[in-house]
């Protein structure tokens, strides 16, 4: 048995349910009629909290609590932090193509999967 696997996921999972239950919370107690406000909140929080983490201490976190925060709590809380993260490193690391290619990749890619899924719905 991998109990280094084993412990990373465990890190994952409990990180997960901690990032989870945040974003719920915060989903229950911000009012979204008419505009997904809570939504924009996690991601908004979730980016500016990932990235100040990542660049501030991010080098000298062990690699369990790197996998606990990056991965399970904001992982948890908001998929955007993760792709904004890595965005901000490509364009941080000079790969302003690659930064760029992942923007129009993901959002385009995303919406596309999106409207895709709704028209199967619809039709099937």
């Amino acid at each position: 048995m991998d109990w280094d696997l084993l412990s990373m996921i465990l890190y994952v999972a409990v990180g997960g349910a901690i990032g989870a239950t945040l974003r719920f919370l915060i989903g229950h107690s911000v009012e979204s009629s008419g505009f997904p406000w809570s939504t924009f909140i996690v991601n908004m929080a979730g980016c500016a909290l990932v990235a100040a983490l990542a660049f501030s201490v991010g080098d000298v976190l062990s690699r369990n609590a790197i996998v606990f925060l990056f991965i399970g709590v904001f992982g948890a809380f908001t998929t955007m932090s993760t792709f904004t993260l890595e965005t901000v490193t490509l364009f941080h690391d000079g790969e302003a193509m690659k930064a760029w290619g992942n923007v129009i990749l993901n959002g385009g890619g995303c919406l596309l999967g999106a409207f895709v899924g709704r028209y199967l719905v619809l039709f099937f």
